[in-house]
């Protein structure tokens, strides 16, 4: 299946986007499903203004929490495990 066939005009998603600016900061913002304006037969994410193109070089989630944890999962660091015998772990 397409991407452009999995979501529908009107979907609101998430997706982690990175500041172009420093690329080690990103966030999850929430999206918005449209019609492309340059080419109405292809879908395309709306947020912060500016239209996207519909394309998987985006990490879409159809749920907040699944973009949560998709986010922390590849940008926060493991947990670190102090044993008992002083040794770390993580």
């Amino acid at each position: 299946m397409e991407l452009n066939e999995s979501f529908q005009p009107g979907e609101v998603v998430y997706m982690i986007i990175r500041n172009p600016h420093a690329q080690d900061v990103a966030q999850v913002q929430q999206a918005a499903i449209v019609q492309n304006p340059d080419n109405p037969s292809e879908l395309a994410l709306f947020a912060h203004e500016t239209y996207y193109p519909l394309t998987d070089e985006f990490a879409i989630y159809k749920s907040e929490a699944e973009a949560e944890q998709a986010y922390k999962d590849a940008f926060e660091p493991p947990n670190i495990i102090q044993f008992s015998d002083g040794n770390y772990y993580g």
